[in-house]
């Protein structure tokens, strides 16, 4: 028994150094590296700033030439600086994610590693427990007999602070795993906005470079080519409205839809059009997926089967989100609520909408559902900073909703509702 208990500790003293130790040194070249990360970070953060304060001074002069070149060469600044900075993000989250992987698989060494001591242990008690005190006398000395009980009895009651233990620790490595996750999530959201802005950086090239060869310098030239992009209300109207994973509609019944949705949640027309605009221009970059390969099949799967039986439509034809290289996807619609989430907002859906049960795919549905999501993060106040930051937390949840890494998405939202609010004006005469 002395032997066993002894065999017990030095287990658990090698695990500890084994561990400890490379812990120790990576620990530390982690620390340096994310120190140097911040450094940059925060260099790329103050020169955003700056970038943007010249891109909202250039807004405000009249329209010209030279007015409209240095906006495009500030936004492509500041999308540069953008991708640059996600780019360093991501090598954080990443550099986290192998500190907690490795933090994950020492738990997992110690809890396999106690649980096999422990069991050694057990055997043995059992084996002296069952054991009578007239074999224990045969089998040795009188001495050997009482050291053996009274180690026993000492192994014994640390057996259950040992189990106490053992569940922290399991504890403590759900915790690990689910972080993990969270970061994981965050790095998917991370790339898809990149993949959006390096789409929308190019787009801002190539009008820059049109600008420049359609103009030559000719101030004249320039402004008819800002009448000829003046629509009328009719051309306006009839222009379609891309949607994420449904049918395009006329720009007129969007606007419709958005109308009434403001009605009843007080979150602006222009705004959620800019959503369901970014949502749809992150599906184009991105892809559509499918139930069965991209959808939680314990969340979201049922619900999904629920959701698709109810409406009449076959579950295999309907489009989803597809899930990045981890995790899962499986968001419905224009509005891109996952299953589970949908279910929550499901009967203030039908209620706003008149259509039970309601369908994620239809365009007035989804309008509904992206504003009442948008007032319950908080877009209904009407402020601009109020606005974006809805849209934030639309994307990232309100927990990343604050993070520079995910401003682009705020402010394409907020460019999008501003080239709405153009066209709703026009449309208001």
């Amino acid at each position: 028994m002395q032997r066993t208990l002894a065999s017990f500790f030095v287990v658990l003293f090698c695990v500890g150094v084994v561990f400890v130790s490379p812990l120790r040194a990576r620990a530390d070249v982690i620390a340096n590296q994310r120190a140097e990360l911040e450094r940059q970070l925060q260099q790329i953060e103050q020169d955003i700033k700056s970038s943007q304060g010249v891109l909202a001074q250039k807004q405000k002069q009249r329209a010209s030439l030279e007015r409209d070149a240095a906006i495009l060469d500030a936004k492509i600044k500041v999308a540069k600086l953008g991708i640059k900075a996600r780019d360093l993000g991501i090598q954080k989250i990443r550099s986290d994610i192998k500190d907690k992987e490795a933090a994950i698989k020492v738990v997992d060494g110690k809890v396999t590693s106690g649980l096999d001591s422990l069991a050694q242990i057990i055997r043995r008690t059992r084996e002296i427990d069952e054991t009578t005190p007239v074999e224990l006398v045969l089998g040795g000395s009188i001495t050997d007999l009482f050291n053996d009980i009274d180690t026993f009895q000492t192994i014994q009651g640390a057996l259950d602070s040992s189990f106490k233990e053992m569940a922290v620790v399991r504890t403590d490595l759900s915790a690990r795993r689910q972080a993990l996750e969270e970061q994981q999530q965050e790095e998917h959201d991370l790339r898809q906005i990149q993949v959006l802005q390096q789409k929308s950086l190019e787009s801002d090239e190539k009008e820059k470079k049109d600008l420049v060869n359609a103009a030559r310098g000719q101030e004249s030239i320039y402004l008819q080519l800002i009448a000829e992009k003046e629509k009328s209300a009719t051309q306006i109207r009839a222009a379609l409205f891309v949607l994420r994973d449904s049918k395009a509609v006329a720009f007129g019944d969007i606007f419709s839809f958005a109308k009434e949705a403001a009605a009843k949640t007080g979150v602006r027309p222009a705004l959620i059009l800019g959503v369901l605009s970014e949502e749809s221009n992150m599906g184009n970059n991105v892809g559509t997926g499918n139930w069965k390969a991209d959808m939680h099949p314990t969340r979201d799967q049922p619900l999904f089967a629920q959701i698709t039986a109810s409406l009449g439509l076959n579950p295999d034809t309907m489009p989803v989100s597809k899930k990045p290289w981890y995790g899962w996807g499986g968001a419905m619609g224009p509005a891109q609520f996952i299953p589970s989430t949908w279910m929550l907002y499901q009967a203030r859906i039908a209620r706003a909408t008149g259509e039970n049960p309601p369908n994620p795919w239809n365009a007035r549905t989804a309008t509904f559902a992206a504003a009442l999501l948008l007032a319950d993060n908080g877009a209904d106040k009407g402020t601009r900073a109020a606005e974006r930051l809805a849209a934030l937390r639309y994307l990232a949840g309100w927990k990343n909703a604050g993070k520079s890494a995910y401003s682009f998405y705020g402010d394409d939202v907020m460019e999008l509702a501003d080239k709405f609010q153009g066209q709703i004006d026009i449309l208001g005469g």
